[in-house]
This record gives C-alpha cells, sequence and structure tokens, in this order.
C-alpha cells in the first residue's frame, strides 16, 4: 500500500492579488464550462437532436470525468520537473485543447460532429481543471486553503456568467446562420472562449511559481519512477486511494450523488423549459426557442453573478459557522428556487428563483473542498481530488443513463425535470447531516503531522 503521509511543509501566505492571479486560469476552463452548460444543447437541438436523447448525447462530461481526473491527478502526484512544475503542464496542454475545440464547433454540421468535437472538449477541460484543486491545497497554507477555493468558485462564477451572457450579447449583434441550422451568432461566443481559455491559463502559470517538493517527496518520487510501469502504477494508486478513502469522504459521496444529478438536469432541461413556460414553444426549430436560448443564457449569467458576488463571503461564513452547515444552507436555497422557477410565465421574474441556485454553486464549488482537504494526507491531494471528481462524474453518468426512462415517467415535461432536480438538492441538504466536519484549521501556516495508513482510513 502506498503511504498515507503529510508532508512536513511551511508554506507562506499569499496576498489576495496572488491568490487571484494563481486562480485565473479558472476563469477560462469555466468560461469553456459554461459554453458546455448552455450551449451545447441548444446547438444539438439547433442540428434536430430528440429531446429524449440529450442526456445520452451529453455522455461525455460524465465518462471523460470518471476516466481522465483520476489519472491525471495520480499522474501529476507522481512528477516533478524543474521547468514544468507538478501541475502546470496539464494546465497548458488543457488549455490549448480547449481553446481548439471551442473554435471548431460552431461549424459542426451534423450532431455527430457535435457528440465528437464535445468528447474532446471535455477531455481538455478535465485535463486542465483537476491539478487546479490539487494545486490549491499544494499552494496554500491552511489557514487560506477555503480562500483559495473560493476563489475558483468566484472565477466559476464570472467565466461561466461570461459565457452566458455573451449568446446573449452576440445574438443582439450578429444575424443569420449556417445550412445546418447554426445561428452565426453562437460563432462569437466560442470564439471568445477560445481565446479566454489559453490566456488565462498563461497568466496563472507564469505569475504563480509551484513549491518545489522537499527532499523526502523528491526521493518518494523517484522511488515511485523506480518501481515499475508508471501506468500500472497510477491506477494502482487510484485503487488504493478509493480503498483507503476516509469514512467521511465516503458519507460526502452521497450528498454529491444527489447534488450532481439535479444539477445535470437543470443543465439539460433548462432551455427548453423556459421556451415551454415563458416563450411558449417547444419547436427548437422556431425564432421563438432561439429567443428562449439566449434568454437562458441571460438566467444562467444571473446565477453565475450571484455566485461570484458570494463566494468570498461564503469563506467567512465557513470559518465562523462551519462549512458544513454553509453548504447545506446553500443547497436548501437551490431547492426553493427551483421548485419555483417551472411555474413563472414572465421572463424577468426568472431572475428571482435563480438566486437560491447561484449561492449553492459557489457553495458546491468550493466549500466540500474546504472539508475535503482536512480528510487526506497532503501527498495525495491530486488523487484525491480526482477520486473527488469521481464522485461527481458517477452521478451524472448515472443521470445521462437514467434519465431519459425518468423524464417519460415526468411526462416528458421540461419543467418537471427541474423540479425533480429541485427535490434532489434537498435531499443532498439531508445527506450532509450526516457528515461530521473535519476541525477547522486557523491562523496555521504549517504542517507538521504523519498520517499514517490505519488513521487515514478511519477518516
Amino acid at each position: 500500500m502506498t503511504a498515507a503521509t503529510t508532508v512536513v511543509r511551511t508554506k507562506p501566505l499569499m496576498n489576495m492579488k496572488q491568490i487571484l492571479l494563481m486562480n485565473l486560469g479558472f476563469f477560462g476552463i469555466q468560461y469553456s464550462f459554461g459554453m458546455q452548460q448552455t450551449a451545447v444543447t441548444p446547438i444539438y437541438s439547433f442540428l434536430g437532436a430528440n429531446p429524449h436523447d440529450l442526456p445520452l448525447l451529453n455522455m461525455a462530461g460524465p465518462i471523460t470525468g470518471l476516466l481522465i481526473q483520476p489519472i491525471i491527478g495520480a499522474w501529476s502526484d507522481r512528477v516533478w520537473s524543474e521547468k514544468w512544475g507538478r501541475r502546470k503542464a496539464f494546465f497548458i496542454i488543457g488549455a490549448i485543447g480547449c481553446s481548439i475545440c471551442l473554435f471548431l464547433f460552431p461549424f459542426v454540421a451534423a450532431v455527430w460532429m457535435a457528440v465528437v468535437l464535445l468528447w474532446l472538449l471535455d477531455i481538455s477541460n478535465n485535463t486542465a481543471m483537476e491539478p487546479y484543486r490539487a494545486f490549491i491545497a499544494d499552494r496554500l497554507p491552511p489557514s487560506q486553503v477555503g480562500k483559495g477555493f473560493l476563489a475558483q468558485s468566484f472565477f466559476t462564477g464570472l467565466g461561466i456568467t461570461l459565457a452566458n451572457l455573451s449568446l446573449a450579447v452576440f445574438q443582439a449583434l450578429i444575424a443569420g446562420g449556417t445550412a445546418a441550422g447554426i445561428p452565426y451568432w453562437v460563432f462569437g461566443s466560442f470564439m471568445l472562449g477560445a481565446v479566454c481559455s489559453i490566456s488565462t491559463v498563461l497568466v496563472s502559470v507564469i505569475s504563480t511559481p509551484e513549491l518545489p517538493p522537499s527532499p523526502s517527496e523528491l526521493a518518494e518520487l523517484k522511488r515511485k519512477r523506480e518501481a515499475g510501469n508508471p501506468v500500472v502504477g497510477t491506477f494502482r494508486e487510484i485503487g488504493e486511494a478509493i480503498v483507503e478513502m476516509p469514512v467521511e469522504l465516503r458519507k460526502l459521496a452521497l450528498v454529491y450523488l444527489f447534488q450532481w444529478y439535479a444539477m445535470n438536469c437543470y443543465w439539460q432541461y433548462v432551455a427548453l423549459t423556459v421556451a415551454d413556460s415563458v416563450f411558449g414553444t417547444t419547436d427548437t426549430h422556431s425564432a421563438e426557442y432561439q429567443d428562449a436560448v439566449a434568454w437562458t443564457g441571460l438566467v444562467n449569467g444571473a446565477y453565475n453573478i450571484v455566485t461570484f458576488s458570494v463566494a468570498f463571503a461564503l469563506v467567512a461564513m465557513a470559518r465562523r459557522y462551519g462549512a458544513k452547515w454553509v453548504h447545506i444552507g446553500a443547497l436548501l436555497c437551490a431547492t426553493v428556487g427551483l421548485l419555483v422557477f417551472p411555474h413563472i410565465t414572465d421572463r424577468f421574474l426568472l431572475f428571482v428563483p435563480i438566486i437560491g441556485l447561484g449561492i449553492a454553486w459557489a457553495s458546491i464549488m468550493g466549500v466540500p473542498y474546504i472539508m475535503a482537504v482536512r480528510m487526506v494526507p497532503s501527498s495525495r491531494y491530486g488523487v484525491y481530488m480526482g477520486v473527488i471528481n469521481m464522485m461527481i462524474v458517477i452521478p451524472m453518468l448515472i443521470q445521462t443513463l437514467t434519465f431519459g426512462w425518468v423524464y417519460n415517467l415526468l411526462g416528458g415535461v421540461p419543467g418537471n425535470a427541474i423540479t425533480f432536480a429541485a427535490i434532489l438538492l434537498g435531499l443532498a441538504a439531508v445527506a450532509m447531516l450526516w457528515i461530521k466536519e473535519p476541525p477547522i484549521v486557523k491562523d496555521m501556516d504549517e504542517v507538521s503531522v504523519t498520517v499514517p495508513d490505519s488513521l487515514s482510513r478511519e477518516g
């Protein structure tokens, strides 16, 4: 078994400017995810896809997340380069892939072409994003980890906001469309994303040096390289991390099952819900549906504005009340908002209930990680960030495989899918009550604890 040790390391405190710069690349990565959330499903619809097939057409997200992130996490734990560091090379490779895929996406002429590009885009997104979680835990002292993860929530909201708002802006400025039915205004949003993806990651890579491993860490990395096939070693490390997972982290998996199944339902059916309840159409080839897609971009942009507006407030609340209770409160806000959302017929009133989802999204993207890094040894941050992502994508995969059948049970009404998502978010809040939150680390800038395997397994 791999030794589960927390390495003795003094980490320098970083000021707010430095924390923001190190996380700026997350903005570009999340712009790309924002385009996936808001624009890819409508592109499927423009190309004539059946609404019942949308979950299956979006399988790229959960499958690539399930396979890519744990591998990248374990791989990045096992490497160090004086030139490229431990995590940065993965940021750059992923960002280049994202930029290329975003540039090509509007040129698709058939559903199968969109599916292929979505798979490539998701592989690139996951390659760039997974090491970013570990990068925060690597670089920041315990007293600043919460601020680092919620800075990522801030840039998540900001990146997805720009992605969503760009759809409405470019729709107002650009007319016409391709022979395949893709409006030209979609091109502007994807091209902007291609620029943001690579440029913001480069700023983070250039501005923020990684901390070099200690001599003992370097010796352990050398031992792993010499131990045998690195591919076999990577998969063995993933398996060992799952077997040795702390008990409280296992409990968090149940919360993730509910909340990520719910979020996938929301992203896939929000545009259809807005089209049905507000614009009065189910015809995905109508002008009204295009208006609904653009308005959905504004609505999603609004909840992401809430996300980056409240992200840093959640830091203080988590330190004062505990991350567990902050996440419960945020999930309940989303539950109430999404229960109301499908019953609104005035487009402007949609911005009121979506506030709850914005609060929850800020928490989902940051608060659970504050607890998670207290549960795992620092020498295995990368692999455990990958395992946590498995907790995200497995529910999303389950959703893609099952929700077509559930959607039929719900009468084939998009608004019922949103209500179903609200109920699941409420169940996630209830499941959070089961978790015993690890102690909050205050005003510390170093860790000097060795955690034996047995204690790590017991949580």
